[in-house]
C-alpha cells in the first residue's frame, strides 16, 4: 500500500482537485476584473487564470484570410454599418451599459440557425442569461448579462466578426 510520501500517493491525492472549487474560481474571474487567481492548501496549489493576450493570436490568424480574399471582406463590412449608426450625434445620445466584447471572435445571435435569438432589442434579460455567443478558436463562450435588465439594442449582425472591447448589447434599466 502506497505512502503518502510515496511518490505514487502524492500523484493520486493531485488528481483529486475539487472541481468545485476551480469552478468557483473561474466564476470569480468572471464576475471580476481580475485576470488571475490562485489558491494554495497545504502542498496542493490552484491557479486559474484567463488569457488576455489570446486575442491577439486569434487576430492575427483572422487577418491573413481577408487580405488573401478579397469578395469576402466587402461581405462582411456592410453589417457593421447597418447594427451601427454612423451620425455622431446618435451615437453620443446612447444612454445604459454596453455589454463589451470580452475577445476577439465572431458573434452568434442564436443557437443554431433555426433557433431563435438568445435575445432581441425590448426584451427583459435576467443577470446571467446569455445574450448571445462568441467563438473563438473553435470555442462558442456564451456572453451572459452583467445585470437585470431590458435589451435596448443588439449593437451587432449574425456571424459578424468583433474585436476586443467592441459593443455588443446596450441594457437599460
Amino acid at each position: 500500500m502506497p505512502d503518502s510520501k510515496t511518490p505514487a500517493a502524492k500523484l493520486k491525492n493531485e488528481a483529486e482537485i475539487d472541481t468545485t472549487l476551480v469552478r468557483q474560481l473561474a466564476d470569480i474571474l468572471n464576475d471580476t476584473s481580475l485576470t488571475e487567481i490562485e489558491v494554495e492548501r497545504g502542498e496542493l496549489r490552484i491557479r486559474v487564470a484567463r488569457e488576455i493576450h489570446a486575442a491577439p493570436v486569434m487576430q492575427y490568424a483572422a487577418a491573413p484570410a481577408p487580405a488573401a480574399h478579397a469578395a469576402p471582406a466587402p461581405a462582411a463590412a456592410p453589417a457593421v454599418p447597418l447594427s451601427m449608426p454612423s451620425d455622431p450625434a446618435t451615437i453620443v445620445a446612447k444612454s445604459g451599459e454596453e455589454v463589451k466584447s470580452p475577445m476577439v471572435g465572431t458573434v452568434y445571435l442564436q443557437a443554431s440557425p433555426e433557433a431563435p435569438a438568445f435575445c432581441q432589442a425590448g426584451d427583459k434579460v435576467k443577470k446571467g442569461q446569455t445574450l448571445l455567443i462568441i467563438e473563438a478558436m473553435k470555442t462558442m463562450n456564451p456572453i451572459q448579462a452583467p445585470r437585470d435588465g431590458v435589451v435596448k439594442e443588439v449593437m451587432v449582425g449574425d456571424a459578424q466578426p468583433v474585436e476586443f472591447g467592441e459593443p455588443l448589447v446596450l441594457l437599460e434599466a
